[in-house]
C-alpha cells in the first residue's frame, strides 16, 4: 500500500467516524449537557483510536458495521478521559485541540457530566438493539473497552499519574503508568477491531503486541513533542509536564534516549505484524509510522 492509498483509505475512515459521532452523540441532551458532549468530541483530535479499530477489522476481513461502533466508542472514551483530565482536580488545562477546554468553556460541573455521558454512550453505542452486532460480539467488546478504561488501564494509570508529581520514577514504573494512562486504550482499539473477525490465536497474540508497542510510542512522543514543540502546533499546553513536575520519557531517559526508543517501539510493533500471519497488515504497519514521526 501506498502513501497516498493510505491517506485516501484514512480520509474516508475519518468522514465516516465524524458522521457517525453527529449522528450518535445527542444535541438534545437536556440543560445544555449535549451542547457540551459535543463541544468535546466533535471536530478535533487525530481519531488514532478509531483508525487502529478500522485498520485492525480489515486486516481480520471484519465486520466493517460493528468495528464503526467500536470506533466510535473508542474515541468516545477518550474524549471523556481528556475532559476529566483536563479539569482543575487533574492537570488543570485550558487548551484543547486547539480551542479552550471543556470545563473553561461550560463550568466544571457540566464539564464533568459532559464526560460522565460520553462514557456512559460509549457503551451504548456498542450495544445497539436488534440483530446490526451479536450480543457476543456486543459483550467482547464492551469486556475490552472496560478493561482499558478503569483501574487496570486509564483510570489506574491516572491515578499513578498523580501520585507521582514530583517523585523520581524509573522507567519500569513510568512504562507500567504509561501502558496503563495511554497504551491500555490504544491496544484495545486494535484488540476491538480485531474482534470484529475471527482471527486465529496466532493473530490475536500478535495484534495485542503491535497495539501494546504503539500505544507506548505514542506516549514516548507525546513526552517529546511536550519539550519540542509550541502549543499552537501541539493544540493543547506544551510544556505542561516539566512545569508541572511529572516524570516523563525525555525526564527519565533524556531527549535522545527517549526518541531512540519510540523508533524501538515502532520496531516492535513492526515485528509483531511480520509474526501475525495476516495477509493484509499494511493499513496498521502505516498507522506505526505515522505515530512515531508525527508533530503534534
Amino acid at each position: 500500500m501506498t502513501a497516498c492509498d493510505f491517506d485516501g483509505w484514512a480520509r474516508q475512515q475519518l468522514l465516516d467516524v465524524e458522521a457517525a459521532l453527529v449522528a450518535w452523540v445527542p444535541a438534545d441532551a437536556p440543560a445544555g449537557l449535549g451542547e457540551a458532549m459535543r463541544y468535546g468530541v466533535l471536530d478535533g483530535g487525530k481519531r488514532l483510536r478509531a483508525l487502529l479499530v478500522l485498520a485492525a477489522c480489515d486486516a481480520v476481513a471484519g465486520d466493517r458495521a460493528a468495528a464503526l461502533r467500536a470506533a466510535v466508542a473508542s474515541e468516545l472514551i477518550h474524549a471523556y478521559s481528556l475532559v476529566h483530565d483536563d479539569m482543575p482536580c487533574m492537570d488543570d488545562d485550558v487548551l484543547r485541540r486547539g480551542k479552550p477546554t471543556v470545563h473553561v468553556k461550560y463550568g466544571q460541573a457540566l464539564a464533568m457530566l459532559a464526560g460522565d455521558a460520553m462514557q456512559a454512550l460509549a457503551f451504548e453505542v456498542l450495544t445497539p438493539e436488534g440483530d446490526a452486532v451479536p450480543v457476543a460480539l456486543q459483550a467482547r467488546l464492551c469486556a475490552l473497552l472496560a478493561r482499558s478504561a478503569g483501574h487496570a488501564g486509564m483510570a489506574g494509570g491516572q491515578a499513578i499519574d498523580l501520585a507521582s508529581i514530583g517523585a523520581r520514577l524509573d522507567e519500569a514504573a513510568l512504562r507500567d503508568m504509561h501502558r496503563r494512562k495511554t497504551g491500555a486504550l490504544l491496544q484495545a482499539s486494535v484488540l476491538m477491531g480485531a474482534a470484529c473477525g475471527i482471527p486465529d490465536e496466532r493473530a490475536w497474540r500478535a495484534l495485542s503486541d503491535y497495539g501494546a508497542a504503539v500505544g507506548l510510542a505514542f506516549q514516548v512522543v507525546d513526552d517529546i513533542l511536550d519539550v519540542t514543540q509550541e502549543s499552537e502546533t501541539l493544540g493543547k499546553t506544551a510544556g505542561k509536564d516539566e512545569h508541572q513536575n511529572k516524570p516523563t520519557y525525555v525526564s527519565v531517559l533524556g531527549l535522545e534516549a527517549a526518541r531512540s526508543h519510540a523508533l524501538e517501539l515502532r520496531d516492535q510493533a513492526h515485528a509483531a505484524l511480520a509474526a501475525s500471519g495476516l495477509a493484509d497488515a499494511a493499513r496498521l504497519a502505516l498507522l506505526a509510522d505515522k505515530v512515531v514521526e508525527r508533530d503534534s
